[in-house]
């Protein structure tokens, strides 16, 4: 495209809409586009949530740069390989040409083209060369998830020298920033006094759509996360065996451990979870016919494994996405565009690759940093249409249940700021109770030996996490009452999803076995039955009211009466049970 070729912005591009279509504006977008046309400066950062549509948006500023001639020229930088086509292609439909097989060797792309879509690593490896070009012509800069240009001091450096001379710079993100000390360049950073002594730098952005307002507005998904427990057992280097329950209470060694041994493909626990999932796509399928699925694994070897479970499972084979394999990209696109049920992918399919009609997934990954949770569940919020739901399986580990408990929680990157000490000395206290809690019920044995083998893993349904709150008892894989929760239907809006899981967990709760005419049992072992029972509960509790475990069993003293677990008799204790399970239906 010729320097002095005119512009022109297509007749039928985006209007201002409060549901977004292939020919309009949602209004977010909309509001964010006034908002960077009014602001008129050289940086804008645009933060919106997974889903939303941040490539669209970027897109109608850059049509409104170059019809007005504020910018000739528009570079793209993306995360990966595959996201330079995805930009190339979107960019195509609303008559922007770039080029997405530049190549750093030779320096220059052809004039039929407004400019380029290179990643991060591409600039990092000649930031001269991309300066260079930048300087040709008035150039827009679209820096997708910007947050990469702090993963490594050699890429924030090489965009900063690249585009320093940009004449506009568009900065988009969808999930958390890095939590250090790295500035990212071309963010604004800003005094946070509302922390007082302990106020640090923290990114400012010029314009925030979050996951709840997207949720509010129907642009995404609300999503229902199953999470499934149960007993993981293995055996250490010194050869000691370990068993421990996966959702309990234990060490920080014993949990990483026991979320291994649920991982490994020859185990119970994850045949179990893709059978779940399978039978809730099939459920999802039934209003939503090309619904897909995909499973998310730690490394090749087990996203095969689970693949060739998932073909015994469905008679069908699923597409499986490895990072080696040169026709990745063309994979996820043909899984897209089609209508099979099941991919296996390990870090192909993550932030901004689009796969509009995924509605199920299984995290079956020990990747626990909130940055990857974020992308990983970002590829299953996107809506089509309203009262669609996507479902995430999980694995009941505390790190993970918290970055799904805090899905909609808005993120800035803070630089600098110095520990809050009240706050610190409170996290500590509560890690602490669990910690000496895991200790008394199950101490980790020989986990700092380094290796172990995985000997059994059993699932259990343990609960669904939907807008913060836990619903469900535990329960055995196959029961009705996981089949209920399974079985929620796959077009529901919000208000019905949250009304279906109370009255779910109602009737579980007035269900709850009770043995008739029980063969005798030892006082021990029945009170010890009980006990656990009732930890149990107060660990489902916990988890939903974000309490310590240690304040749930106070609460249950003082309202029962009694003294320490460790002494409470059977009446006691069974009276704890029946009070927090009251609690848990929401009678408190």
């Amino acid at each position: 495209m010729s320097s002095g070729a005119a512009f022109h912005l297509p007749p039928a591009f985006p209007e201002r809409a409060a549901w977004g279509t292939a020919s309009k504006l949602r209004a977010w977008q909309q509001a964010a586009l006034d908002r960077y046309l009014a602001a008129d400066q050289r940086d804008f950062l645009a933060v919106a949530t997974p889903g939303a549509g941040k490539t669209t948006y970027a897109l109608r500023v850059a049509t409104d740069l170059l019809s007005r001639r504020i910018v000739q020229r528009v570079t793209v930088v993306a995360p990966t390989e595959h996201l330079k086509t995805q930009w190339a292609d979107a960019a195509a439909r609303v008559g922007i040409s770039l080029d997405p097989r530049f190549s750093n060797s030779v320096g220059r792309h052809s004039e039929d083209y407004h400019g380029v879509a290179v990643t991060y690593a591409q600039v990092a490896s000649k930031p001269g060369l991309h300066r260079e070009l930048t300087t040709t012509r008035p150039t827009l800069v679209i820096l997708d998830e910007i947050h990469h240009g702090g993963d490594s001091k050699s890429w924030g450096d090489g965009i900063r020298e690249a585009f320093e001379p940009a004449t506009r710079r568009l900065a988009l993100t969808g999930t958390p920033f890095r939590s250090d000390s790295s500035p990212i360049p071309f963010v604004r950073y800003e005094l946070d006094t509302a922390l007082g002594s302990t106020a640090g730098l923290v990114s400012s952005s010029d314009y925030t759509y979050g996951y709840a307002e997207a949720l509010r507005d129907g642009v995404v998904r609300p999503v229902l996360f199953l999470a499934y427990g149960g007993t993981m057992r293995w055996r250490t280097r010194m050869g000691d065996e370990v068993s421990a329950s996966l959702g309990e209470p234990m060490t920080k060694d014993a949990v990483a451990q026991a979320w291994r041994t649920a991982l490994d493909p020859k185990g119970e626990w994850i045949a179990a979870v893709l059978a779940a999932a399978d039978t809730r796509l099939t459920e999802v399928r039934r209003g939503v016919p090309d619904a897909g699925g995909l499973v998310i694994a730690s490394n090749q070897a087990q996203a095969r494994a689970y693949a060739a479970r998932l073909r015994a499972l469905t008679c069908e084979p699923p597409s499986v996405v490895l990072s080696d394999d040169a026709d990745a990209s063309a994979r996820i696109e043909a899984f897209a565009a089609g209508t099979a049920r099941w991919m296996v992918a390990v870090r192909m399919v993550s932030e901004g690759v689009d796969v509009p009609r995924l509605a199920v997934g299984v995290y079956a990954t020990s990747t626990s940093t909130p940055l990857y949770f974020a992308q990983a569940v970002g590829r299953f919020v996107r809506a089509r249409r309203r009262g669609e739901t996507a479902s995430v399986f999980l694995p009941s580990v505390p790190v993970v249940l918290d970055h799904a408990a805090r899905l909609e929680d808005e993120r800035d990157h803070v630089l600098g700021r110095p520990p809050d000490p009240q706050e610190a000395a409170a996290m500590w206290a509560q890690e602490q109770s669990l910690l000496d809690e895991a200790d008394r019920q199950a101490p980790a044995v020989g986990l700092d030996e380094g290796a172990f083998e995985a000997l059994e893993s059993k699932a259990q349904f343990d609960h669904v996490l939907f807008d913060k709150q836990q619903w469900g008892l535990h329960a055995d894989v196959g029961s009705e009452d996981e089949q209920e929760y399974l079985g929620l239907p796959g077009l529901l809006e919000p208000d019905q999803v949250e009304s279906l899981l109370r009255e779910r967990q109602r009737k579980q709760a007035r269900r709850a076995p009770r043995e008739a005419d029980p063969a005798p049992v030892a006082a021990h072992r029945a009170l010890a039955a009980k006990r656990k029972e009732l930890n149990k509960l107060v660990s489902a509790y916990a988890r939903q009211k974000g309490y310590p475990h240690a304040n749930v069993h106070l609460d249950l003293r003082r309202v029962c009466g009694g003294p320490d677990l460790a002494a409470a008799t059977s009446d006691q204790v069974v009276a704890r049970i029946e009070t927090i399970r009251a609690w848990l239906v929401g009678r408190r």
